[in-house]
């Protein structure tokens, strides 16, 4: 855009000092607050001031010896502004080194340009002070003056000075001032703020946004899961007859799904996530939960075999399951459970073999996926994190698609990068992702099921049981 500012980058500061709103305010009460005890605390200055003129004494009235006396007032007045405070004039007023250096610090002088005036500026505590010792500067600098410009004893100096306005007692402070304090404060303290969250938030890789997800993952987002405070204890959707704005969400991701899916609709589903503790078990028994309710005769595979989780999240007895199957010690039909209402069909994974990358590659997986895929609508697979163990990748090839499943903060964009080529290089389909524990402040994402229409309104299911997957 040019000859404006960028509607994008607009957009997103003010998103950004929205959603920083209240470290902003902070740091504006603490700017504030600092620039308050700095005035309180700092001594009142006081600021007291001379004016002398610097004249030449010219004894012929002619019209060129008057100019000539201008010039040497007007090259005289550059040289004195600097005499003002020289330690020959100040040794004078002061009684010893220290108090010199002092007055040196608290005594500015100038020459007003243009003119043969010089101004000479005297700061104190004491105003009184500050009065008694500007007049004193003035009549010690005629004094000293009239000694160096005399070209012997006896005869008339060259050059005068002469005070022609004496110092005042001041009755204001020059400082502190207040509200110019209070304003320095404010803006400082709204700099750092401001310039600490800009780059700390250009630093941080995490993904925030679906758009940054669906950029680094290159495939769609199905499903923005918000975050609920009891979701760690209560993981599944069925508390509260399903009525809540998370299970609108996973009803959505559903949704998504089966349109996702319209040429080419998969049979089989793992889901995955980059790294461990992004939520990729409580995506998949809900998702697995959502499309039993909406008729589909789904089954939910627990294929982590280093750290399973579905049993826990649906307390069922798992014990004996997938690796039981995989080694010829039961049954497929033996070890598959049915839970809740309508009716969720799952397999849990058995205990902990030692190596389950060599079982979930081996040829009897591929049978177990053949006959699941054969007596059930969909086979949804929570698998391993993605980066840590090749578990997810070995699904992968076997089936027919891949959720990535990303959480909000703490899932990197790198972390995308790499599970994203990882997967094209076995040539898995990516069917999307999901952003997980998204905080209601970071989306306007709201469900329907009860904010709008009210929790008792029964929610009306927008898949149907598949005739032919």
């Amino acid at each position: 855009m040019k000859g404006g500012v960028d509607p994008v980058d607009l957009l997103y500061y003010v998103r950004f000092a929205r959603r920083n709103w209240l470290l902003i305010l902070l740091s504006l009460v603490v700017g504030v607050t600092s620039a308050v005890m700095v005035t309180k605390n700092t001594p009142p200055t006081y600021a007291a001031s001379i004016t002398v003129l610097v004249s030449a004494h010219d004894k012929e009235t002619s019209t060129v010896a008057a100019y000539q006396a201008i010039l040497l007032s007007q090259q005289r007045v550059k040289s004195y502004a600097d005499l003002l405070t020289s330690r020959r004039l100040l040794s004078q007023i002061a009684g010893n080194e220290e108090e010199i250096a002092r007055l040196q610090e608290n005594i500015t002088s100038e020459a007003v340009p243009g003119t043969v005036l010089l101004r000479a500026k005297v700061t104190d505590t004491d105003p009184v002070h500050a009065a008694h010792l500007a007049n004193a500067l003035g009549a010690r600098f005629s004094e000293m003056i009239d000694e160096i410009e005399r070209p012997d004893p006896r005869s008339r100096p060259t050059v005068k000075v002469t005070v022609v306005d004496q110092a005042k007692v001041p009755q204001e402070p020059i400082s502190p001032r207040p509200v110019v304090n209070l304003m320095l404060g404010a803006l400082i303290a709204l700099f750092v703020a401001v310039a600490s969250l800009v780059l700390r938030d250009r630093l941080d890789t995490t993904i925030k946004t679906s758009e940054v997800l669906q950029k680094r993952s290159k495939s769609s987002t199905l499903g923005i899961i918000g975050y609920e405070r009891d979701a760690r204890r209560h993981p599944l959707i069925v508390r509260r007859k399903g009525c809540s704005s998370r299970a609108e969400a996973f009803r959505s991701l559903r949704t998504n799904l089966q349109f996702i899916g319209v040429d080419r609709q998969p049979k089989s589903l793992v889901i995955t996530s980059c790294m461990p503790d992004e939520g990729k078990s409580s995506v998949s028994s809900n998702l697995a939960i959502t499309l039993a309710q909406a008729g589909w005769r789904a089954i939910l595979v627990d294929g982590d075999l280093r750290r399973p989780r579905i049993p826990k999240y649906l307390g069922i007895e798992g014990a004996v399951g997938l690796t039981d199957v995989l080694i010829g010690k039961a049954r497929l039909g033996e070890v598959i459970q049915t839970w809740g209402e309508p009716g969720l069909f799952v397999l849990p994974s058995g205990q902990v073999p030692p190596n389950p990358s060599e079982l979930l590659g081996s040829r009897m997986m591929r049978e177990v996926l053949e006959q699941l895929t054969g007596d059930y609508d969909i086979v949804i697979i929570d698998a391993p994190p993605l980066l840590p163990v090749t578990d997810a990748a070995t699904l992968a090839a076997v089936c027919d698609g891949v959720m990535l499943v990303a959480r909000y903060g703490k899932t990197r964009e790198e972390h995308i990068l790499d599970a994203t080529e990882q997967l094209s290089s076995i040539n898995a389909r990516i069917l999307g992702t999901v952003l997980n524990f998204v905080p209601a402040k970071a989306t306007h994402y709201r469900g329907y099921g009860h904010a709008y229409y009210g929790t008792k309104t029964e929610i009306k299911e927008e898949i149907k049981t598949p005739a032919t997957v």
